[in-house]
Parts: structure tokens; C-alpha cells; sequence
């Protein structure tokens, strides 16, 4: 099954039309004929089933012919993260992230971070893409890089956990099921004294995510992981 992304494509359209360069997959790469069918997400729990009616290769149009939602499974899981210095590894961590099913993403502008700009449209190309790949039909939330300052004054999540190295808790002896979880991952060079005590005091718990020392595109992944196992 191919998966293909429409985030504006709604549940009472009839017809789509792909842009020329999904037009030229579908029709050159793929070699879909009229008549067959092709699979579109909004990112938004949409799962439409189309069927093709013009395989032009640069406007390839399908007939919506069935619709089904997906409920976002609950509760949600966020991560805040500094950005690594590699974007290679940076995107590798979004890629993951993804497929394991996180929910929401914000990169982090800390006082030790080695990464101070991003490419948010290339990250959400990330994003699309492995959501398409693990056939998923909800779109992580990719916010903008935010600061510090901006981001610990507007925490919602009920579970607050930060990954501290010199913890003694380790993540999954403090997580508790069925609760909106956020986890902050720090830069190479980790948070700053300030910093950290400003999560403890907005009710961050330090937590152990390894006995080794992880990167932090890797401690963000066993971080997810853990959670997801155990929520």
C-alpha cells in the first residue's frame, strides 16, 4: 500500500487532483492505470480511498470514493529538544519519532544549544514522509524552534519529565499510564543549572533514560519509546 498526503483534502470531496510531482509517481514510478486505487491522508486521522479516473502524469485526478477517520490515540506525547549540531541527525530523530508515533515536537533554543536555526518546511518534509512510510494517518505537530524563556511558561501537559545524567529515577519507574506526557532533551553539553532548575520548580521530574551516556537524538528516541511502552 502506497500512501500519499493531502493536508487540505476534506471529507465531503468528491475529486482530487495531485500536483504534477505526485502526478509523475503515481503515473511513471508507480505505473497506475485508470481505474485503480490510490490512498490519500490528510494528517489529520482522514484515510481516503480514491480511484483513478485520469492518469495524466502531470495532473493525475482521482475519484474520492470512501472515507474512514482515525481517532488519535491517547494520551499524547510531546518532546522539546535542542536540535543537534548534525541536521543528518536532527532529522533522523523526527524520522523515528514519527514511526513510533510521537505526537508533538518542539525544538529547543537553549543556552548550551549547538544548533540556533532550523529548516522547519524541510522538517515537516520529514515528518510527511515517514508518516507515509509507517502508513500513519495523523501528522506530528512540528513547532517552531522556541526558546527557553517562551516554552517553560506555557507547559500544559500533566507529566512533566526532564532527562537529567545524574538521576537516580530511572524514566520508567516515574511514568504514569493515561496522561499527557512532555519530555525535554537537552543539547550536547546539556541544560543549563539555570535551566534546570527553572523545569524543577515548573514540576519537572529528573529522570535516568540509561545508565550510558546517550546523543541526544538517541536519548529522545529511548525516551519515546519508554513512554509509549509505558503510558
Amino acid at each position: 500500500m502506497n500512501l500519499f498526503y493531502a493536508p487540505d483534502l476534506n471529507p465531503d470531496d468528491k475529486l482530487f487532483v495531485f500536483d504534477k510531482n505526485e502526478s509523475r509517481h503515481i503515473s511513471r514510478v508507480l505505473r497506475k492505470n485508470i481505474g485503480e486505487i490510490v490512498w490519500i491522508t490528510n494528517g489529520k486521522g482522514g484515510l481516503f480511498k480514491t480511484k483513478i479516473i485520469d492518469n495524466n502524469p502531470n495532473k493525475t485526478k482521482v475519484e474520492i470514493i470512501d472515507y474512514q477517520y482515525y481517532e488519535k490515540k491517547s494520551p499524547k506525547i510531546h518532546i522539546a529538544i535542542a536540535p543537534t549540531k548534525s541536521n543528518d541527525r536532527m532529522e533522523w530523530f523526527l524520522e523515528k519519532a514519527t514511526e513510533i508515533g510521537i505526537d508533538e515536537i518542539t525544538p529547543l533554543l537553549t543556552e548550551h544549544s549547538e544548533r540556533k536555526k532550523i529548516n522547519t518546511e524541510r522538517y515537516n518534509r520529514v515528518l510527511v514522509a515517514a508518516m507515509k512510510q509507517s502508513l500513519q494517518y495523523h501528522l506530528p505537530r512540528l513547532n517552531p524552534l522556541t526558546s527557553w524563556k517562551d516554552f517553560i511558561i506555557g507547559v500544559k501537559e500533566q507529566q512533566r519529565l526532564i532527562a537529567y545524567c545524574q538521576s537516580k529515577e530511572k524514566i520508567s519507574n516515574l511514568i504514569r499510564p493515561k496522561k499527557d506526557t512532555i519530555l525535554l532533551i537537552g543539547p550536547e553539553g546539556g541544560f543549563s543549572e539555570s535551566e534546570f532548575e527553572q523545569a524543577v520548580q515548573r514540576d519537572f521530574q529528573p529522570v535516568l533514560l540509561s545508565e550510558n551516556r546517550l546523543r541526544t537524538e538517541t536519548a529522545g528516541i529511548v525516551g519515546l519509546t519508554t513512554i509509549k511502552l509505558n503510558l
